[in-house]
């Protein structure tokens, strides 16, 4: 079984296509999103389009929601461009899906809304509280939210961020999560974080084609050099 796991697309199309030929390269049996398809980036409409169509099991993100709920006036320049039916196919999806994988559970969210914002640098204690739930407890936590990729392991079990395909921190390529397990319980989990290499300067281009974008400067600074800008 070989499963991907990814998020945060937030409008960046030539990043998105990147990681689209990653993944059918890998031929994965199943690829999870979790959340972030909207915002940012000038084509927030194809990548929504395109979680859509590629991912079988979707989650939402703080994003999805606030532009879905029309929860932000400044947002005006997504909701024109996605329109009332995908915006409502965003404010609707879950908050939260469970894995389980033998007798290993992984719990899956973005991030916000279900937690505060977490980081690789964040206190054990914050991220230990993630495996607890009204479901139960988990072995295992896979989100993402901070655009950062980063595998820990704590008291709880481990704790995996897919990072980012179209707004990375730090390194500014797209990055997903894989995991690879043969389907018994003697055998290992393979944890694989992808690093996919994507035209930058065409998706900070496509940005300055548009100067109706919200914090166009911020956001083709972040594409090009992985600094949050905002």
């Amino acid at each position: 079984m070989r499963l991907i796991f990814l998020a945060d697309l937030h409008g960046n199309l030539p990043a998105t296509l990147a990681m689209e030929k990653t993944i059918a390269r890998l031929s994965p049996d199943d690829v999870w999103f979790l959340g972030d398809a909207v915002g940012k980036g000038p084509q927030s409409r194809e990548t929504c389009d395109w979680v859509r169509s590629h991912c079988h099991h979707c989650i939402g993100g703080n994003w999805d929601y606030g532009i879905g709920n029309k929860e932000y006036p400044a947002d005006v320049y997504y909701w024109n461009q996605l329109g009332e039916e995908r915006m409502q196919w965003l404010s609707q999806l879950p908050r939260e899906l469970e894995l389980t994988l033998g007798s290993f559970r992984f719990r899956l969210f973005h991030g916000r809304p279900v937690t505060p914002l977490l980081k690789v640098n964040s206190p054990s204690a914050e991220l230990e509280d993630t495996f607890h739930s009204e479901n139960g407890s988990f072995h295992g936590v896979i989100f993402a939210d901070s655009h950062r990729p980063f595998i820990r392991t704590l008291s709880s079990g481990y704790i995996i961020n897919t990072g980012s395909v179209g707004n990375s921190m730090g390194v500014p390529r797209a990055h997903a999560f894989m995991l690879d397990w043969a389907g018994h319980e003697a055998d290992p989990f393979l944890f694989t974080i992808l690093s996919v290499p994507y035209d930058n300067e065409l998706a900070a281009e496509l940005a300055r084609r548009d100067p109706d974008l919200p914090f166009q400067g911020a956001y083709i600074q972040e594409i090009l050099t992985g600094v949050y800008s905002r």
